[in-house]
């Protein structure tokens, strides 16, 4: 069931206490516009950098999700994430004083509350929608989670767990097209079993735990659970969180047993992974823009257009799209004549140029131009030949009114031919 992008109406903000490093820290969550995602942003580091919520920017980590750009790192999101996603909220900035977000009381709950404080509203355009086809499983020694078609509407999550001995095991079913998130997940708190507090205190982590905001396993401590089953609600409140970093809207089961977040960002990654596989054989969105549109946007023109349409944009964090690549382009003539080859600078030219019909959306009407300033991290992976479409993705890492940093990628079916980091300066056109 296709529903509309959400957002929040007013900026809204806490302050709490990290859950592992025990530092203080500042959240301020501001609305965004419709496609531009979930965006993290640092503000205690230069240029406060952004971190896309999206599994492409899973950084490694235990017991925790952490996302990366760059040296910009930032963790513990997956109880906002979480809310986020039971809460159906799509476009949100959220602005972050350190490296890891405030611990609240262990739950998502605090988070779905800040967020409803905002006023959760909708937008114009539809939200992105993956319905499972095909069965998947991923396992880890004796744990594992499992993929299917949808039995119903929406995402229905199932989770198997496994305690201590005298802690209630007992399986836990979550509908998200029936069921209360607010009531029946996000009150739900962190756990640890007692027998690993030594071990997680010594390797750094629960600086910020508490007897509140974090509930012991097993050992001598009487436990005083706030709901049946709070830890297995908990885990499918951490499913939901991750799950978030697909970026798309899940229709389909989930049979979890004793999954972490590990399986659940690999599960994340690959339903990313199945969703973009098959956009461009998908149907041009409400979004797509015709060659016509591009030429309104960009100054160039033949022989030197390299963009024949744009698929998909994203408020201006991401846009998708496609250049055919003929015979006919004319630097075959002179460009490996007997063995045509694309150059892998116009490859790059290629998406340059949509990078600049990106960032130009943002400019248009101010009259300034977007003007390629720098080239980092270039790497070309492949050769490009008459016959074959450059699939073209570029996304936003950073955006103000005089710069951008844009990383692109460009690809032959799923093989990336050519990739780079595009730095920008929006100049006067005058």
């Amino acid at each position: 069931m296709v529903r509309k992008q959400r957002t929040i109406k007013k900026s809204v903000g806490v302050e709490g206490v990290a859950l592992h490093s025990g530092e203080g820290v500042t959240l301020l969550l501001e609305p965004a516009v419709a496609g531009t995602g979930i965006i993290f942003r640092r503000s205690d580091l230069d240029d406060s950098p952004d971190v896309p919520a999206l599994a492409g920017h899973l950084s490694s980590s235990q017991r925790r999700t952490v996302l990366r750009e760059g040296p910009a790192q930032v963790g513990m999101v997956e109880h906002l994430l979480s809310a986020c996603h039971g809460l159906g909220v799509d476009n949100l900035v959220v602005t972050v004083s350190g490296p890891e977000l405030p611990g609240m009381d262990g739950s998502p709950l605090p988070y779905a509350e800040l967020l409803k404080s905002g006023v959760v509203v909708e937008q114009k355009q539809q939200r992105r929608g993956f319905e499972v086809v095909n069965a998947h499983v991923i396992r880890d020694e004796n744990c594992e989670i499992v993929l299917l078609p949808p039995s119903g509407d929406g995402l229905k999550i199932s989770y198997i767990p496994e305690y201590p001995d005298g802690i209630d095991a007992s399986p836990v079913s979550f509908d998200s097209s029936s069921d209360d998130y607010f009531s029946e997940i996000a009150p739900a708190r962190t756990f640890v079993l007692a027998e690993e507090i030594e071990s997680l205190l010594e390797a750094g982590f629960g600086k910020g735990a508490t007897a509140e905001n974090t509930v012991v396993l097993g050992g001598d401590t009487s436990i005083e659970m706030r709901m049946p089953c709070e830890p297995t609600r908990h885990k499918i409140a951490d499913l939901l969180g991750d799950l978030a970093l697909a970026g798309v809207e899940i229709h389909g089961d989930i049979i979890a047993r004793k999954s972490g977040h590990v399986l659940n960002q690999s599960l994340a990654q690959h339903i990313l992974a199945e969703y973009e596989m098959f956009a461009v054989s998908d149907e041009i969105n409400e979004d797509g823009y015709d060659i016509q549109d591009v030429m309104r946007l960009l100054p160039h023109r033949y022989p030197f257009l390299l963009i024949d349409r744009v698929l998909r944009v994203e408020g201006w964090r991401r846009a998708i799209g496609i250049k055919n690549v003929t015979i006919n382009e004319p630097f075959f003539g002179g460009h490996f004549p007997d063995q045509p080859l694309m150059p892998g600078v116009l490859q790059l030219e290629a998406l340059a140029q949509l990078s600049g019909f990106l960032l130009q959306r943002k400019m248009d009407n101010t009259g300034k131009l977007v003007v390629l300033a720098a080239i980092d991290k270039v790497r070309f992976r492949g050769g490009v030949v008459p016959g074959d479409q450059l699939y073209l993705e570029v996304e936003t890492l950073r955006m103000n009114r005089s710069r951008a940093s844009i990383k692109a990628q460009a690809k032959v079916g799923k093989r990336i031919v050519s990739e780079a980091v595009l730095s920008f300066a929006m100049v006067s056109g005058t």
